[in-house]
């Protein structure tokens, strides 16, 4: 007992050691613990005694000693109420120091001792008029913590002081009393309001977070109130404090909810005048062409708080990211919305109680937006360290981003996850399997045949998860697979967990006529068991008798009768209830109804297939980033976003009325911006804009861009997208493949690019004799993308002097003219374009050995290693001559525009698919400008367009040449293919065989890669071949005609081999062709990209089985 008295003791001696100071154990110490044996209970009421006494003294320094301890005990939790009445004698104490400490005392006790409070209300009222901002504002803090109706008066008449007061702190308490006078008095309602519309107008940024927190609470329905102060809140939110930001900008999304009118409507406008009428009258054709033309035009009162928001996405705090993600969502153009993805990836590296929040309003937008957090897709694979919550969340999120590119990635990542020690997580992840294969068609029957193998785990758990979504699935294609109800009928034995159970003999009783000879005998084993049973299984072995008795009655007759008969006697009322109901509907007698001749069409009537969705889906209509979404039910005081108007509310009442000082302000600020343009570029709408002022500031596109308008800002950047684009597709082109090309000229077909390439060369030769050789690849590329680009950047000087050149002078004047009149522009591109090279030059570098995810390296190890060796691309075995109409010449105006795939590596890009496009004049008059407009790509697919045709004489056809990265899918690629005076959608989709590039390897290799490729990577089906179809070369010409596939030698006459390899990611394709006996043969197929295998084997059944 006697360290516990020293550790008492520290505090109650003479007031002379510090707080945390030691005291030494004394002898006196050592005399009072032990005249007091129960130290424990008596030590702090002398503690407080001792406090009280210091308070009582007539020093300031023991005073303040006392208040520090008093408010230290108040940190660490502990109760100092009874204290009350010594601190508040101190509140008129003329020391400023004691004075702050006591009201931080004050305002933690007033509430609890609100009489003692009001005895001290006078000293308040003064200290309201402290000299000191800090003492003035502390005092209407504590007088708004005494909950007392009877000073409401006087709360009041101090809020408005306050609220007229020099110092932005106490204008900031005011505002902080506001809402708590109104949860007091919710009638001084219209007073508090007009407090609170003057202190909208308070331009400190110390204010403006705690007045509209205030507003919210308060009339969050009085939106008038705002109009007037928007402008200046947009302007004033990045120098708010964080708190304060993620209140306005909540407030400021609803604001733009019942303000402005929907941004969403641009793209069905855009959709709806993609396909134009050909054969409507001329004058509707123009309107309709006018309104098409005519993009949306954003409110710029909209645009001001899209745009004012984008630098808090960089912000630390997480509550301010998230509230920038769900104003992007709920208020920008979906087009823009996709920004926000990378910063909500980045709050993942934060503690687990932010990352589940994120990941909650991520797994809502991924549900809409896949193509928002495609990229990041590594970043939501389950660690092992995560917590099942985390894990769950991020499961749900990876189901939802699944498509046809990465479905063969991610069941290999759920295969890992299914092994996993936690086994709430292993169930949720089998659901996930089930619902990736109810939403991509192509991998159902891998994802079946995986969850009927985890049918043999030792876990029940899974076991039990993979009945459930098996009996999901076989729903949804019942047709073929009897065998696996057969296969679950056996593991009734085994299985003990209810829900399996009860779907095993739903499943049974569902399709009871496609096992004729099982049904029964289950029905039999569980009626042995039918006391024993779970309640859910009993309802169902009752339909099951009921289906039998009513397809099969002569074996099941006397066995349902049984099972009827114990279900009468059940201590379940449900039991009970349903085996009356099926004994009338089912046994006939004479007292059954109408119903019992309809009782066969009830019970085996065809069943809707579930839907298998997203959890999160029913999530949509809660705001994202509120507690209402993530409990998934409405909480107290949660406002709804309202639809947005069909009409906009007048803007005009946005504008202020400018005064002399503001102007004065106005016109400093504006010498300011000239002086200093990083402070405008801060404020910028995109970033690459800013780098391009910030290189050429010279060029007519950063003059452009200062003067322009929102609306031409938005154009600009559209064009510099587009132009850095082809810039980085045309700057990984391999110097090696070019300079063959345009030395020999083989084919004209690419006559167009290749010239340029030429011209580009040339014109490096001239500007910089000493350049490396690497240079001329380069240079030829930036040639490629400035003339590809639509920039405003080339003059029209230059571009007039093109067309005279080019239509005049002969080949070698042409070049010195070309290299005279382009000089200056090309100065200008290396400064424009070489942020755009050096990313380019290092993923191309790197690109190879990142075709292999991480996690997969283990597994395709051997692949990877020795596809440096044995894999090497080989000359086509076949190009196919057929064409494909890309523009019909009535849909064209005359134009026709067919093209075909020439099945060689792409000069551009080696991910590319080099697509052949051939353009016909049929008209009787010159076309001119012919070139690729606007781009509707999937994401992370990248084009690279042909050189604008200055012109297309009648009858006159050219061939170009563009490059696709159809990222190994099937997706079609849309373009607006543009001339002078018309544009028209067109759309390039490649047929699976073209996405292949053919390889060569040896027999011993192919069984090799073949042998690493199986199970979940291996498709297969038996075809059945015309006589005249199973010789070899019949065989080699129909496969190739398909896919541009290799062919491997084989020493065996009835097998056929094929290998290739994916364009864009480099994944090995394998194709056998296995004779049989008789007129069969087996087709087989291995590769990593499941989805591309099973589209690949589609289409070559029909053309080996076909005569």
């Amino acid at each position: 007992m006697s360290t516990n008295n020293v550790g008492y003791n520290e505090q109650a001696g003479d007031a002379q050691p510090e707080v945390g100071q030691e005291a030494t154990p004394t002898a006196a110490s050592a005399s009072s613990s032990a005249s007091t044996a129960f130290g424990l209970f008596s030590s702090d009421t002398k503690k407080n005694e001792d406090l009280k006494q210091m308070l009582e003294s007539s020093k300031d320094s023991a005073k303040l000693d006392a208040m520090k301890r008093i408010v230290g005990m108040i940190a660490r939790g502990k109760n100092a109420s009874e204290l009350f009445p010594s601190v508040v004698k101190n509140v008129a104490s003329k020391n400023i120091e004691i004075k702050k400490l006591v009201y931080v005392y004050l305002m933690r006790y007033a509430e609890e001792q609100q009489d003692l409070a009001l005895l001290s209300i006078s000293t308040f009222q003064r200290a309201l008029k402290d000299p000191n901002q800090l003492i003035r504002a502390s005092a209407l803090r504590v007088l708004s913590s005494i909950r007392v109706p009877i000073i409401v008066p006087i709360m009041m008449l101090a809020i408005k002081e306050a609220s007229a007061d020099l110092s932005p702190y106490v204008r900031k308490n005011a505002a902080h009393a506001i809402q708590k006078l109104y949860s007091l008095d919710p009638e001084q309602k219209e007073l508090l309001i007009e407090v609170i519309e003057k202190l909208l107008k308070d331009k400190s940024t110390l204010v403006a977070g705690s007045v509209v927190m205030a507003f919210e609470e308060v009339c969050p329905d009085r939106i008038d109130l705002i109009h007037k102060n928007y402008r200046k809140l947009c302007n004033l939110l990045v120098d708010v404090e964080e708190w304060g930001q993620v209140v306005i900008i909540h407030m400021l999304t609803r604001y733009a909810r019942m303000q402005f009118v929907s941004p969403w409507k641009e793209e069905g406008i855009l959709e709806e005048y993609n396909e134009k009428n050909f054969y409507g009258s001329e004058e509707e054709q123009k309107e309709k062409n006018q309104e098409a033309n005519k993009p949306y035009s954003m409110d710029p009162d909209h645009r001001l708080l899209i745009r004012n928001t984008k630098p808090l996405l960089q912000s630390r705090n997480a509550a301010v990211v998230m509230a920038i993600a769900q104003l992007y969502w709920h208020v920008a153009p979906k087009s823009e919305a996709g920004i926000v993805a990378k910063s909500l990836v980045r709050l993942l590296r934060s503690n687990r109680e932010v990352q589940y929040i994120v990941l909650q309003n991520i797994a809502t937008m991924s549900i809409q937006h896949k193509g928002m957090f495609v990229p990041y897709l590594k970043s939501f694979y389950v660690r092992s360290t995560d917590p099942t919550m985390i894990k769950t969340l991020k499961l749900e999120i990876l189901t939802n981003l699944a498509n046809e590119a990465n479905i063969s990635t991610l069941l290999r990542e759920f295969q890992t996850y299914v092994k996993s020690q936690d086994k709430q997580f292993a169930a949720a992840t089998i659901q996930a399997i089930g619902r990736c294969a109810t939403n991509i068609s192509e991998v159902t029957d891998t994802c079946l045949n995986g969850l009927v193998c985890l049918l043999s785990n030792r876990d029940e758990i899974v076991v039990a998860e993979s009945v459930v979504v098996i009996k999901k699935l076989l729903q949804t294609q019942p047709a073929h697979h009897g065998e696996i109800i057969k296969r679950m009928a056996k593991l009734l034995d085994s299985i003990t967990v209810p829900v399996a159970r009860a779907s095993i003999l739903w499943l049974t009783g569902e399709y009871c006529e496609r096992v004729p000879k099982i049904a029964p005998d289950v029905l039999r084993k569980l009626a042995k068991s039918f006391t024993d049973e779970d309640d859910l299984v009993k309802l169902q072995i009752l339909n099951l008798g009921a289906k039998l008795y009513l397809t099969n009655s002569k074996q099941t007759k006397l066995l349902t009768q049984y099972i009827l008969n114990l279900g009468k006697y059940d201590q379940s009322y449900d039991i009970r209830d349903r085996t009356r109901f099926i004994r009338q509907l089912i046994v006939p007698n004479e007292k059954s109804g109408a119903l019992s001749k309809y009782a066969k069409k009830i019970f085996l009537a065809q069943k809707p297939a579930p839907v298998l969705e997203s959890p999160f889906k029913d999530r949509e209509h809660f705001q994202l980033g509120t507690l209402s979404h993530t409990l998934n039910m409405k909480a107290n005081g949660y406002l709804e976003l309202s639809n947005w108007p069909e009409v906009a509310p007048d803007p005009s009442v946005r504008n202020v009325e400018v005064i002399e000082p503001a102007k004065e302000w106005t016109s400093i600020l504006g010498k300011e911006k000239k002086k200093k343009h990083t402070d405008e570029r801060f404020y910028s709408e995109s970033e690459e804009e800013e780098e391009e002022e910030e290189e050429s500031d010279d060029s007519s596109s950063s003059s452009d861009s200062e003067s322009g308008s929102d609306s031409e800002q938005e154009k600009k950047e559209g064009e510099e997208d587009s132009s850095e684009q082809s810039s980085e597709s045309s700057s990984t082109e391999d110097d090696g493949n070019r300079k063959p090309k345009a030395k020999s000229g083989v084919s004209k077909k690419g006559t167009a690019v290749l010239k340029s390439d030429l011209d580009g060369t040339e014109e490096n030769k001239v500007e910089s004799q000493t350049a490396l050789a690497s240079s001329n690849s380069e240079s030829s590329s930036a040639e490629e993308s400035s003339s590809d680009s639509s920039s405003e950047s080339d003059s029209e000087s230059s571009l007039e002097t093109r067309k005279k050149v080019h239509t005049s002078l002969p080949p070698k004047k042409e070049e010195k003219a070309s290299q005279e009149k382009r000089a200056p522009t090309k100065q200008d591109v290396p400064l424009l374009d070489l942020d755009d090279f050096s990313p380019v030059s290092t993923t191309t570098s790197l690109h190879k050995p990142t075709i292999l995810t991480p996690t997969l390296a283990a597994d395709l190890e051997g692949l990877s290693l020795s596809s440096s060796s044995v894999i090497d691309v080989s000359v086509p075995a076949f190009v196919p001559a057929r064409t494909h109409e890309l523009l019909h010449r009535m849909s064209g105006k005359g134009l026709a525009a067919h093209y075909h795939f020439s099945r060689q590596p792409c000069l551009y890009n080696d991910q590319m698919v080099s697509v052949q496009v051939t353009l016909a004049n049929t008209t009787d008059q010159k076309i001119e400008n012919i070139h690729l407009g606007e781009k509707k790509l999937p994401t992370g697919m990248k084009v690279h367009v042909f050189n604008p045709i200055e012109s297309l004489e009648p009858g006159e056809s050219m061939t170009v040449s563009v490059g696709i990265d159809f990222c190994d899918s099937t997706q079609a690629a849309n373009f607006q293919l543009c001339t002078k005076d018309d544009q028209f959608s067109i759309n390039i989709q490649p047929p699976v065989g073209e996405l292949l590039l053919p390889v060569t390897m040896s027999e011993k290799d192919f069984k090799r890669e073949r042998g690493r490729l199986t199970g979940m990577n291996e498709t297969s089906t038996t075809v059945t071949v015309a006589p005249q179809n199973s010789t070899h070369l019949v065989i080699l010409q129909k496969v190739v005609s398909v896919a541009n596939l290799g062919v491997v030698p084989s020493g065996e006459d009835n097998i056929h081999r094929f290998a290739a390899k994916t364009v864009h990611s480099g994944s090995l394709l394998l194709v056998t062709v296995e004779m049989k006996e008789g007129s069969t043969a087996q087709l087989i197929i291995n590769t990593e990209k499941t989805v591309i295998g099973s589209i690949l084997l589609r289409e070559l059944k029909p053309v080996l089985s076909q005569g």
